[in-house]
């Protein structure tokens, strides 16, 4: 195992990571910019380095200066969290020149799924079905328009490197699609600097369904179940819940196997999530890959009792999976939304500040994943993301009904700072989630909904 971690990233996902380093007994170092110079959670890394100014482009996105300072503290592992630069092949590359291990896949397999459209390529040689689309980047504003013509509108243009929701633009017919094509390459561009795109056809009613995926690189693979992910605001995702409700035991069945073969096929290690569109038929669609640990993981922990941040040490550490698919067992139903400093009312829009008064739920089966207090500056510079509050229960219902109480718990205040707990008790109440009859649309239904009463 190895001796000394660097966590290449910041807020609560840094600290998880932490956490499970130091039960394995693993020394922790912990990076900051000089926008985190005196966050509480660093206290909890055994050694500390200011790795650059705020921007994240000069800090956590640097890779000259996260490799300085695991070699200058001699950490033997790089654990990337997610964002930044947990997904960039090069990083990848560039540790394994150094003698660093990355906790995560090898930079071969991260280019050749992190590329969205050689992803697809990839996914559809191993038997799995994509919506119709372009396969390959959309080189010309004429080559998308012939291929929309070709699948038919609505279409969803996408950036090739894109992640996270970002670089995507829904098309509902030909005289959109210059001004779509333009500003979707434009935000590729600013976002991943890479401004290839490609086109898919839009389901404008679909659940958004991801596989949690465990590889150890040496042709073991195992499934930990599925997780929704429908309820989103601009394709960024508030509330995920596991297993997907609504999946029949065959579809999450054969989606979930298809996922693991795909992986172990390409020689994946570590964990990585394969997102799906399903319709209401229950076809399901190949996505993406995300090659990281993801935001939602804890609904997984939740409902299978597996430490994936652990498997993911011991996988890059060289050990071969000790679980195979017989030892996981999913186990009642785990829901999570994502505590945001944001203001609804506003679309979405972030809301700095500093925080007065941060106090957080608790109960039974209450989880909180944060790195926020009261005192806590909320800046401009990176994600708004607060806290994560994971609940589990025996069923759905009592599922949501413990989340809201969790949420009605939550007492965040000061500087201005909005949160997203009032619209994710909204959500809770909502009849077609609490059904589970809803899909990728309704966070934008509950919104005009909302707008029509409030003129």
């Amino acid at each position: 195992m190895f001796g000394k971690v660097l966590i290449a990233n910041r807020g609560e996902i840094a600290l998880r990571v932490a956490r499970t380093c130091r039960e394995l007994g693993i020394g922790t170092v912990g990076v900051h910019s000089s926008a985190d110079a005196d966050p509480r959670y660093l206290r909890h890394f055994d050694e500390t380095v200011h790795i650059g100014p705020a921007p994240g482009a000069r800090s956590y996105q640097s890779i000259p200066a996260v490799i300085e300072a695991a070699l200058q503290t001699g950490a033997d592992a790089i654990h990337p969290g997610y964002g930044f630069l947990s997904e960039d092949p090069d990083f990848a590359e560039v540790c394994a020149t150094q003698g660093i291990t990355f906790i995560g896949p090898r930079s071969e397999v991260m280019s050749e799924l992190g590329d969205k459209s050689s992803a697809r390529r990839i996914m559809r040689a191993a038997g799995l079905s994509l919506l119709p689309g372009s396969v390959e980047p959309s080189p010309t504003v004429e080559h998308a328009r012939a291929t929309a013509n070709d699948i038919g509108y609505p279409v969803i243009i996408k950036a090739s490197a894109g992640g996270g929701g970002k670089g995507m633009v829904v098309v509902n017919g030909d005289a959109e699609l210059d001004e779509g094509y333009q500003r979707a390459r434009r935000t590729a561009r600013v976002v991943f600097g890479d401004e290839r795109v490609y086109l898919e056809r839009y389901l404008a009613k679909a659940r958004h369904v991801e596989v949690q995926v465990l590889c150890d690189g040496q042709g073991n693979g195992v499934h930990l179940g599925t997780r929704d992910c429908s309820v989103q605001r601009r394709h960024q995702k508030l509330i995920e819940e596991g297993p997907a409700p609504a999946l029949t035991p065959a579809t999450a069945d054969a989606m979930a196997t298809a996922a693991v073969a795909a992986a172990t096929k390409v020689g994946y290690s570590g964990v990585g999530t394969f997102e799906f569109l399903v319709d209401d038929r229950q076809n399901f669609y190949f996505m993406e890959v995300n090659t990281r640990i993801q935001v939602e993981h804890p609904v997984t922990e939740m409902i299978t009792g597996v430490d994936l941040v652990r498997e993911q040490l011991l996988v890059a550490a060289g050990h071969p999976l000790a679980i195979t698919q017989q030892d996981i067992a999913l186990t009642g139903v785990a829901v999570e939304c994502r505590v945001n400093g944001e203001d609804p009312a506003r679309d979405f829009v972030p809301t700095p500040g500093t925080l007065d008064r941060f106090d957080v739920p608790g109960g039974p089966f209450t989880r909180i994943d944060t790195h926020a207090f009261a005192g806590y500056v909320l800046g401009p510079h990176y994600d708004s993301l607060l806290a994560k509050v994971v609940v589990w229960a025996p069923d759905r219902e009592t599922a949501i009904n413990r989340m809201d109480r969790a949420l009605a718990e939550f007492d965040i205040a000061g500087g201005g700072v909005a949160t997203t707990i009032p619209f994710l008790r909204q959500v809770m109440a909502e009849p077609e989630f609490r059904k589970a009859e809803h899909d990728t649309g309704l966070v934008e239904r509950m919104r005009a909904n909302q707008q029509e009463v409030a003129q």
